[in-house]
C-alpha cells in the first residue's frame, strides 16, 4: 500500500499567496494540492517558483478572476481543463494520479439567489453530476475537491438561520450538492469528524476577528467514492494557515489515504 495525501486551497491570488503556498508545501509535503482562484493569466503563473522547489504544476487561468491549478510531487499527465464541451476551463481541472481520478473545481459563487449567476451555479453542479455519470462509476476511485461554495449542513456555517437565503447555504444549492453526492460521493472530512460543529475552511475578510469569534463557513470539500473513503485515514483543516501574514480568506483542507 502507498500513502496518498491530497489537499485543496482557494488561494485568492496565487501570486499574492505564493510564499505561503510554497512554505506549506515544504512543510506538509502532500502528493497533490488543488488550487482555486489563482487569478492569473497562464503566461504570468509562477510556474518556475514551483518547479524550482521540485513540484510539477498544471494550470489554466485568467486575469483577476477564477483559475485552477494542480501542484503535484509526480509529473502531471493528461490534465483536462473544463467540461467535455470545453466550457469553464478556468474552473475545472481533471487528472489521474496514483490510480485516483481527481476533479478540482471552483464552483461559481452565485452572487444572490435572484441573480442569473445563481442559476448558473445550480446548472454547474448538474454538470458535475453529468460528468461523473459519463466517465466513472461509484466503484471507481474518484475524488472531487475544491471550493464548492456550498455549506452542506447547518453545522457547517456559524449562523445558519441568518444565512438561509445566502447563495452558499440556500436550500436549493444544498439539495443540488446532495443530488451530486447521491451518485456515490462521501464527504471525507465528515467521515472522520461527524456531527462536529465549528469546523470551517473560510472566514470573510470583512468580518471583524472572524477566527476568534468563530464566524466561518465550511465550503471547501474533498468528496470521494466509497471505495476511496474506505481507504481514508484522516482529514483535517489547517486553521493556522489562515492566520499567516497576508492570508487567503480560505485555508487548506487535507485528506489522507492508503491506496
Amino acid at each position: 500500500m502507498s500513502h496518498f495525501q491530497v489537499a485543496t486551497f482557494n488561494a485568492n491570488s496565487i501570486r499574492v499567496r505564493l510564499p505561503q503556498v510554497l512554505a506549506w508545501l515544504e512543510r506538509v509535503q502532500p502528493d497533490l494540492l488543488g488550487v482555486q482562484e489563482t487569478k492569473v493569466q497562464d503566461k504570468d503563473f509562477p510556474r518556475e517558483a514551483f518547479e524550482d522547489a521540485g513540484w510539477h504544476v498544471a494550470f489554466r487561468g485568467q486575469k483577476s478572476y477564477n483559475g485552477v491549478a494542480l501542484i503535484s510531487r509526480e509529473p502531471l499527465d493528461h490534465v483536462h481543463f473544463g467540461f467535455d464541451d470545453g466550457s469553464h476551463p478556468t474552473r475545472l481541472a481533471r487528472t489521474e494520479i496514483k490510480g485516483v481520478h481527481v476533479l478540482c473545481s471552483y464552483v461559481p459563487q452565485g452572487k444572490t439567489i435572484d441573480h442569473e449567476d445563481y442559476q448558473l451555479k445550480l446548472r454547474w453542479l448538474d454538470g458535475i453530476r453529468d460528468l461523473l455519470e459519463t466517465h466513472f462509476t461509484p466503484q471507481d476511485l474518484v475524488l472531487w475537491m475544491g471550493d464548492l461554495n456550498v455549506a452542506p449542513e447547518p453545522i457547517d456555517i456559524y449562523d445558519p438561520k441568518g444565512h438561509e437565503d445566502h447563495v452558499d447555504f440556500h436550500v436549493d444549492v444544498r439539495q443540488k450538492l446532495a443530488y451530486v453526492c447521491s451518485w456515490g460521493l462521501v464527504d471525507v472530512f465528515r467521515r472522520h469528524h461527524p456531527k462536529e460543529p465549528g469546523h470551517y475552511t473560510y472566514w470573510d475578510y470583512r468580518a471583524k476577528n472572524p477566527l476568534v469569534e468563530g464566524k466561518g463557513w465550511r465550503v471547501d470539500h474533498i468528496l470521494v467514492t466509497e471505495p476511496l473513503a474506505e481507504r481514508s485515514t484522516g482529514a483535517w483543516i489547517d486553521v493556522d494557515a489562515r492566520m499567516a501574514e497576508r492570508p487567503s480568506d480560505h485555508t487548506f483542507l487535507v485528506a489522507t489515504f492508503e491506496l
